[in-house]
């Protein structure tokens, strides 16, 4: 009995640390959980001032989570494709999810300039984005998720594909898509991801379905068919996840903060799509910016 509770518990845990890096899980016996550590400890890498950061999930506090889809490409060293900010609260049992449109105009401390949100990505890395990010909500940023977009196909084979119900027949380089529901492999997936131009929602739609394509990556992953492949979905994930949270953070995470998981409310940050110094941005205005500021800060226990 006590070892049918311990694989029920490491599950459990799998389940959230794979859920939290945009995968999957439905691993049980003790060396999966050793493969899934060693993973982790691969896939760790730490911001600066972490060693100096109050572990916030030790402490059952409030936590938020930076979310990032990273487009990346050979000689370039990349641009966020998808900005999610989640903020979860063990107290009042929820999670909100805050999609940034990455054209958005932004301050860019490290340049001491304006420019777009996903170019505090290209300007200073992992480190100056949570800065931006940080300085544009007004809200601390705890721990950050990074997803290479490019190898997020090889996820998405790893776990056997995904189901989404495409509402848009469109064709994006060499791939075509008609509407309706239909399952989708690695670089079909990629694809659905990544299209904006043919969507009458722009940024709004495609973020819309990058969402759609995470909730199916874990729903998929957590069938026990999943269980003959995790050392591919592992390899998956260690080449294309880096992440500031250890697996011990994790574990914290799981135990305190499982039920806010499952009530989960999403916010977009609307604006006004404009031309300024022969740029295309998304601007926010100081007063959206700081009503979805102090929506957030809320959610985090912070005052407003």
């Amino acid at each position: 009995m006590k070892m049918r509770k311990r694989k029920l518990k490491i599950k459990n845990i799998i389940l959230l640390v794979l859920a939290l890096l945009m995968t999957v899980g439905g691993l049980v016996s003790y060396g999966v959980y050793r493969n899934v550590a060693k993973s982790i400890s691969n896939m760790y890498e730490p911001l600066k001032r972490d060693s100096e950061q109050q572990n916030a999930a030790a402490s059952h506090d409030p936590i938020s989570i930076l979310l990032l889809g990273i487009d990346e490409r050979p000689g370039d060293k990349g641009r966020p494709d998808s900005m999610v900010v989640m903020t979860v609260n063990p107290e009042t049992k929820k999670t909100t999810m805050t999609s940034i449109p990455r054209d958005t105009r932004v301050f860019i401390r490290s340049k001491n300039t304006f420019s777009k949100m996903n170019s505090a990505y290209t300007y200073g890395g992992i480190e100056g984005t949570v800065q931006t990010v940080e300085q544009f909500l007004n809200i601390p940023i705890n721990y950050y998720i990074k997803v290479n977009m490019d190898g997020f196909k090889d996820i998405v084979d790893a776990v056997g594909g995904v189901t989404v119900n495409n509402r848009i027949d469109f064709t994006l380089e060499g791939v075509h898509l008609s509407k309706g529901k239909q399952h989708l492999n690695g670089k079909t997936a990629l694809t659905y991801a990544r299209m904006r131009k043919d969507d009458p929602r722009g940024d709004f739609g495609r973020q819309q379905r990058q969402r759609e394509i995470i909730n199916q990556i874990i729903h998929e992953g957590a069938q026990l068919k999943s269980l003959a492949n995790y050392q591919e979905i592992l390899t998956a994930l260690e080449k294309n996840v880096k992440t500031n949270l250890t697996l011990d953070k994790m574990i914290d995470i799981q135990s305190s903060y499982k039920e806010a998981a499952k009530n989960i409310k999403q916010i977009e940050i609307e604006g006004e799509d404009k031309k300024m110094d022969g740029l295309w941005y998304h601007i926010v205005t100081d007063e959206k910016r700081k009503e979805i500021s102090k929506k957030l800060r809320r959610q985090l226990n912070l005052k407003s």
